[in-house]
């Protein structure tokens, strides 16, 4: 085994904790049940926010109920949106050593609190394969067993999430219009989410939230059935009781889908299962 010193210090974590190398930290858990990873850290409060909601809707009487999380938070990886515009370095090899660690940590499966980087994830499975659970596409599911008769929703999200496509290509192949915030509306998000004054800069309140509503009600004005939360940030300042329409709340969806895959009971029925 190398000299833990020697290790790329994203890895070294792993060591940390196993200092042969080649045992898991999850050795003890119960094997009847999986064990969830989270890969964070974009951004550290979206992250802590996620499991937050694991233990809120984990149906547990006691701490040995909850499910067994491993987190690897890195807020050090490159900023998504700005990747996939090309004006900023590679976001995978920084993705690709937190999914090494807590695969090696005994992780079965990854749920990710970043939307945009779930961009990443065909090249991240080329080379790590292993299992995610996607907010995308659970997000879909859940908004066709809730809202079956859907043909509209309005999507608040990075300007990264709307070039990727990742909503459109999944929404669309069932039907599902989305529509999106004007150019000027756009800049603005951009500002909720990213500026000085933003969510990520720890303001949720007061000026960010009055602009995600604003924008939700001009996407409703113009049809939408449903707005959908497609950044992480923006359940930490828009909740369901702001907007008069289904919210769609990716994260949330995934949290309750990954109770159910690791084999936890939820306090709510989840609908939307994909077995």
């Amino acid at each position: 085994m190398p000299h833990k010193d020697s290790i790329d210090p994203l890895i070294s974590l792993w060591y940390s904790y196993n200092l042969n190398g080649n045992q898991s930290i999850t050795g003890m858990a119960d094997r009847k049940k999986k064990t969830i990873g989270i890969l964070g850290g974009m951004g550290p409060e979206a992250t802590a926010f996620m499991y937050n909601l694991f233990i809120r809707e984990a149906k547990a009487e006691k701490d040995q109920d909850h499910p067994q999380i491993i987190i690897f938070s890195n807020p050090q990886t490159p900023p998504r949106t700005d990747a996939i515009f090309k004006s900023e370095k590679d976001p995978v090899p920084f993705l690709k050593a937190g999914m090494s660690v807590l695969k090696k940590a005994g992780a079965d499966f990854i749920v990710m609190p970043c939307i945009t980087a779930h961009y990443f994830i065909p090249d991240l499975k080329k080379e790590i394969p292993f299992n995610f659970i996607s907010l995308i596409e659970e997000s879909v599911k859940w908004a066709e067993y809730n809202n079956p008769g859907m043909r509209k929703a309005g999507l608040l999200s990075s300007s990264g999430t709307m070039k990727s496509g990742l909503f459109h290509a999944a929404f669309e192949k069932k039907g599902i219009e989305l529509i999106t915030p004007d150019k000027r509306e756009q800049q603005r998000m951009m500002e909720v989410i990213f500026g000085p004054k933003g969510i990520k800069a720890g303001f949720k309140t007061s000026s960010s939230r009055k602009q995600l509503i604003q924008t939700a009600e001009s996407l409703i004005k113009r049809g939408a059935e449903a707005i959908i939360a497609g950044c992480t940030e923006i359940p930490l300042a828009l909740s369901p009781d702001d907007i008069q329409v289904l919210y769609i709340e990716p994260m949330h969806i995934a949290v309750l889908r990954a109770l159910q895959e690791a084999g936890y009971q939820t306090k709510k029925s989840f609908k939307g299962d994909s077995k």
